[in-house]
């Protein structure tokens, strides 16, 4: 299965406050392996395992074992993901509470969670809830720490020392930095819990966290459909193909073995997984081609002969044969009829 990655806004955030706190960029950058030309695009994904590198080497060339508290309290939501944006522009905390399970995953994706809410509303003996359901979370409690302090600072940005959050479980043991939890999250805590959680109320989830604008909460919401759909095509055994075969169209070497090598998968286990999402090898390597050319033509730099070389095709005939099958028009007459 493809690992989980998150969005190169937290890496980059994260890298900026360590070297900011005296260690050195290009140690972390070598130590998490993760390019800086990755984190241009905070949209970008990285590896959710070079993250968790990046945290480890930042804490201990700042020689600060609280970084992720840290982290949480410098950076909003807002400035590592479309996901906070979105939350901000919501009408109520219980829209932006929704909105931040729709697409918690462009944010940070969880190996194993795939299937349900990441965060959750529990009622129990008229208390609630706002549970983290992350697998193994003790695996990585760096995650929970800047989390829940990026939660509870956002709160406070938006209703003032309006105080929210009651209480907050850990599952992970209590830490030696205790000092700084006390300090940043100023309610009762319990270590070693059965669920990590924060206690609120219906009150939290009536508030509006900042005039909203259907307007923008409009755009927000379609780059994040745009960002969501991406991603999980990403992990489609299909997508994963055609990332593969991009490079290599033009080669003439786009053949199944090819790309079933680049995947470390044999030919038959490719040939299952495709057809398990009712997709062949042949037919993804056509419908890519068509969307390639189209791409192509449409640019009006780019000739026919050449874009047939583009695509994979030897000879230009062969090429106009298969543009003929996709649209019923030559690649001649589609580019014209492009062109001003």
């Amino acid at each position: 299965m493809p690992e989980p990655t998150l969005a190169a806004g937290f890496a980059r955030a994260l890298m900026d406050l360590a070297v900011s706190k005296g260690a050195d960029r290009k140690v972390l950058a070598v130590r998490s392996a993760i390019d800086g030309a990755d984190l241009q695009n905070q949209d970008n994904r990285i590896p959710f395992a070079k993250y968790v590198a990046l945290m480890r080497a930042g804490k201990e060339l700042c020689n600060d074992p609280a970084l992720a508290l840290h982290f949480g309290e410098a950076f909003d939501l807002t400035e590592l993901s479309v996901v906070g944006l979105l939350g901000g522009a919501s009408e109520t905390m219980a829209d932006a509470f929704a909105q931040l399970n729709r697409y918690a995953r462009l944010a940070v994706e969880i190996d194993g969670a795939e299937t349900a809410d990441r965060y959750q509303l529990n009622r129990s003996v008229g208390q609630l809830w706002i549970v983290d359901t992350r697998p193994n979370p003790n695996d990585f409690p760096e995650m929970t720490e800047s989390s829940f302090v990026r939660m509870v600072c956002a709160s406070r940005r938006y209703f003032g020392e309006t105080q929210f959050v009651k209480a907050v479980h850990f599952t992970h043991a209590e830490p030696e930095y205790r000092a700084e939890y006390d300090r940043i999250f100023r309610v009762p805590l319990v270590f070693e819990s059965e669920k990590n959680a924060l206690l609120t109320d219906d009150k939290w989830l009536t508030r509006k966290p900042a005039p909203s604008s259907p307007y923008l909460h409009a755009i927000l919401s379609a780059h994040a459909e745009e960002l969501l759909t991406s991603l999980e095509s990403s992990k489609s055994t299909r997508g994963r193909v055609e990332r593969e075969l991009m490079p290599i169209l033009h080669t003439g070497d786009a053949s199944m073995n090819t790309v079933a090598g680049k995947l470390g998968l044999s030919r038959q286990t490719l040939f299952r997984r495709l057809k398990a999402e009712g997709a062949t090898f042949e037919k993804v390597l056509d419908e890519l081609r068509h969307k390639t050319a189209l791409h192509y033509l449409s640019g009006k730099k780019v000739s026919v002969n050449e874009t047939a070389y583009l695509v994979g095709f030897s000879e230009p005939a062969a090429f106009s044969r298969a543009f003929k099958r996709w649209t019923g028009s030559s690649p001649r007459m589609a580019r014209l009829k492009d062109c001003p």
